[in-house]
C-alpha cells in the first residue's frame, strides 16, 4: 500500500479515518488510476482499451463493461493451469481465494496478490480503536475471539494454494508477526487457531477462555453462527473441559501436536476450584445469560450480524441475557475486504458500513426501490453509462455493489445490495441489505433473501409468548406435487421451565404458516389466491439439525469461519438431512390477502 503503515493505533486510527473519509473521491481517483496503470498490459485491459489510453480513467468507464464471475472464470482457470498472472493482473497471484458458496451456490476462486494481505491488516488494526471510542478500558483485559483455519483444500494444476481468505490471513506473516499489545491479546493461542482439526481446535480455545475467564473482556468469532457453534459445543462438552481443569491435564482426545504445546503453558496446573466454578454456571437447565455468568467481565459480542446473520440476533441476545452489545465491526468478502462500522454500538438493524476508499475501486449500479434490479438489467447486460462511483451514490437509494481491484478484477459484480442510509464528513453509510438472486421460486414468484428473511422475523414473533425461541431456518421449493409449495424448516429452542420436550402448539405454528405468507410479496399472494401456489408448510426440525446441516457444509470444503446457513436448499444430500429428522409439519390454515400490498 505504497509503503503506508499498517498498524494505525488510537488517535493514530481514527485521524486516518478521518482523512479517508474526507477525501474519498479523490483517492478513489488515485487508486483506479494506480490499477490501470500497474495493469496496463493485461490481456484482459488490452481486449478492450488499446495505447496510451489504457490508463485514461475515463475510456476504462466507456470500454471496460461489467463483469460476472462466469464471464471471468475461463482467466482465473488459465491462471490456476499455469498461465502467467499478467493476463489479468501486473502482480504475481499468490493464492487462489475460495468463497464459502452457502450464500448462493458454488464456492468461487478469487485471485489474490500478496498487497492484498496488507489492506485487510490496514483495515483489521482500524477496528479495535473504533469501538474503544465507545467501550473504554479493552486493553486492560483479553477478548476470547474463536477463529479456525480450514485444511488447504487443494492448490491448483500449477500448484497455487486453494484457501478462504480468513485461513490465508491466519497462515501470513501478517497474523503472526502481529505486534503483541493490549490491543491483540487474545485467550487463544495461535496453534490453537492453526490447528485443522475444528474439534480439537475449538476444545482448546473454550479451554483456553474458560480458564481466563476472569480477564475475558470481549467475546467473538467471524460469524455469529460460528459463535453459535462455539456455545453449541460448550453445551454439549463443559464437563469434559472441566475435568481437564480440574486435573491440569489436556483431554486425551486432542493429539494436535501444535494445540498440545501450546495449551501446556495456559493449563500448567490443577485447578479444582475453577472446575467447581464452571462447573456450578453450566450445570443449569437453562442457559439464558449464561455468557455473562461465564465471562462476567465480558463488554460486547463481535460477530458479523447483517444480511443473513441477523437470523441469529434473538439466540446472542438469549445467551447474553440481552445485557451485551453486538458488534458488527466490519464488512468483506473474499473479492475483496471493503469497509469498517464507525457506530459499533448501533442497533443491529441499524448497522451500516464506511467503505474505505483506498480498499479497492467501488461503482454501483443503481437499483429499483426494493432493490431489485430495474426491467433495464434483467437480461444481465449492464450499460456502462449506468454505473455511479463513490461519490455520486444517493442518500436512500439501493445499489449493487461493484468492484475493481489490483489483483485482476474489473467492475465486478459482488452480488451484495447495499443501501446508502447516512453520510460520514464525505463518505456514504450503506446498510447490507442481502445478497442478489438468492431466491426461492415455484412459478413466476421471486423471493429474495430479504423478503424471506423479513417474512419470517415477523412470524416468529408468535413463539416468544411460548417462551421458544427460532434457532435456525431454511427453505425449500418443493415441486414434487401439483401446484408446487414453499416448504420452510425451522429448529425450535424451548427456553422454559419444561424444555424440548414440550409439545408444540399446532395452532401457533399454523398461524406462522400464514404469517409468512401474509409478509410475502404480492406476486407470491396472487399465485396463492389464484391456486397456482400451495399453502406454505413449516417442518419443525429436532435440536442440533442445523450444527448438523453445517458439518455436512463443512465435510463437503465449508469453512467454519465463513459459514452462513443457505436459506434454501438446493443440495440432495441436505435436502435429506432435513427431512430425516423432521418432528412435526404445520401448513397454512388459509389464503393470504393479496389486493393491498403491492411493492
Amino acid at each position: 500500500m505504497d509503503g503506508k503503515k499498517l498498524e494505525y493505533k488510537g488517535e493514530e486510527a481514527l485521524k486516518e479515518i478521518e482523512k479517508l473519509t474526507n477525501n474519498g473521491a479523490e483517492i478513489q481517483e488515485s487508486l483506479l488510476k494506480q490499477i490501470l496503470t500497474q495493469n496496463r498490459e493485461t490481456e484482459y485491459l488490452n481486449k478492450y482499451v488499446k495505447g496510451d489510453e489504457k490508463t485514461d480513467i475515463a475510456e476504462f468507464k466507456r470500454c471496460v463493461p461489467v463483469s460476472s464471475y462466469e464471464e471471468i472464470f475461463s482467466y482465473i482457470q488459465r491462471i490456476a493451469n499455469g498461465e502467467d498472472s499478467s493476463i489479468i493482473t501486473g502482480q504475481p497471484i499468490t493464492e487462489m481465494l475460495i468463497s464459502s458458496g452457502t450464500s448462493g451456490g458454488e464456492p468461487k476462486m478469487m485471485p489474490t496478490i500478496a498487497e492484498d494481505l496488507d489492506r485487510r491488516t490496514f483495515l483489521y488494526n482500524l477496528i479495535t480503536p473504533i469501538i474503544s471510542k465507545y467501550i473504554p478500558g479493552l486493553d486492560e483485559g483479553k477478548g476470547m475471539f474463536l477463529n479456525f483455519v480450514k485444511s488447504e483444500m487443494s492448490t491448483t494444476p500449477c500448484g497455487l494454494p486453494v484457501r478462504t481468505v480468513l485461513t490465508s490471513y491466519y497462515k501470513s506473516k501478517h497474523f503472526k508477526c502481529r505486534t503483541r499489545d493490549p490491543w491483540n491479546d487474545f485467550t487463544s493461542p495461535d496453534q490453537t487457531v492453526l490447528c485443522n482439526d475444528v474439534n480439537q481446535s475449538m476444545h482448546c480455545q473454550l479451554l483456553a477462555g474458560l480458564i481466563q475467564r476472569h480477564k475475558v473482556l470481549r467475546l467473538g468469532a467471524v460469524f455469529a453462527s460460528a459463535f453459535l457453534r462455539a456455545i453449541s459445543f460448550l453445551e454439549r462438552n463443559w464437563q469434559s473441559l472441566c475435568d481437564d481443569i480440574r486435573r491440569g491435564e489436556l483431554s486425551s482426545f486432542v493429539t494436535d501436536p501444535g494445540c498440545c504445546s501450546a495449551m501446556s503453558s495456559v493449563l500448567s496446573s490443577p485447578n479444582p476450584d475453577l472446575a467447581d466454578e464452571i462447573s456450578e454456571i453450566c450445570s443449569h437447565k437453562c442457559w439464558k445469560g449464561i455468557l455473562l455468568k461465564i465471562w462476567p467481565k465480558a463488554k460486547y459480542i463481535e460477530a458479523v450480524i447483517t444480511g443473513s446473520m441477523a437470523q441469529y440476533i434473538p439466540a446472542l441476545e438469549h445467551y447474553s441475557g440481552g445485557k451485551l452489545p453486538l458488534v458488527a465491526s466490519m464488512y468483506a468478502s473474499s473479492e475483496c475486504y471493503f469497509g469498517v462500522n464507525l457506530k459499533p454500538l448501533s442497533d443491529p438493524a441499524d448497522v451500516a458500513f464506511t467503505l474505505l476508499p483506498n480498499m479497492c475501486y467501488f461503482e454501483f449500479l443503481p437499483l429499483g426501490q426494493n432493490g431489485t434490479l430495474l426491467m433495464d438489467f434483467e437480461e444481465g447486460h449492464v450499460p456502462n453509462d449506468k454505473l455511479v462511483d463513490l461519490k455520486n451514490v444517493k442518500l436512500g437509494c439501493f445499489y449493487e455493489i461493484l468492484v475493481t481491484t489490483f489483483a485482476g478484477l474489473y467492475r465486478y459484480r459482488v452480488g451484495d445490495v447495499l443501501q446508502v442510509v447516512r453520510f460520514y464528513n464525505k463518505a456514504p453509510q450503506f446498510r447490507f441489505i442481502c445478497r442478489r438472486n438468492v431466491v426461492i421460486s415455484i412459478d413466476s414468484d421471486k423471493t429474495s433473501e430479504e423478503d424471506l428473511h423479513k417474512s419470517v422475523t415477523e412470524a416468529k414473533k408468535l413463539l416468544k409468548p411460548l417462551d421458544a425461541l427460532l434457532v435456525d431456518y431454511t427453505s425449500y421449493p418443493d415441486t414434487s406435487s401439483v401446484p408446487g409449495h414453499y416448504i420452510l424448516y425451522w429448529e425450535i429452542l424451548h427456553c422454559g421451565s419444561k424444555g424440548s420436550g414440550e409439545p408444540l402448539d399446532t395452532n401457533v405454528l399454523q398461524e406462522c404458516c400464514s404469517v409468512v405468507e401474509e409478509q410475502l410479496d404480492y406476486v407470491y399472494r396472487h399465485l396463492r389466491n389464484d391456486k397456482s401456489i400451495g399453502p406454505l408448510e413449516i417442518r419443525v426440525v429436532e435440536p442440533g439439525t442445523f450444527e448438523a446441516l453445517m458439518d455436512l457444509s463443512i465435510s463437503n470444503g465449508a469453512s467454519v469461519n465463513q459459514y452462513k446457513t443457505p436459506r434454501c436448499i438446493k443440495s440432495s444430500k441436505a435436502f435429506n438431512l432435513l427431512n430425516s429428522r423432521v418432528n412435526a409439519s404445520f401448513f397454512s390454515p388459509r389464503v393470504p390477502s393479496w389486493g393491498s400490498k403491492l411493492c
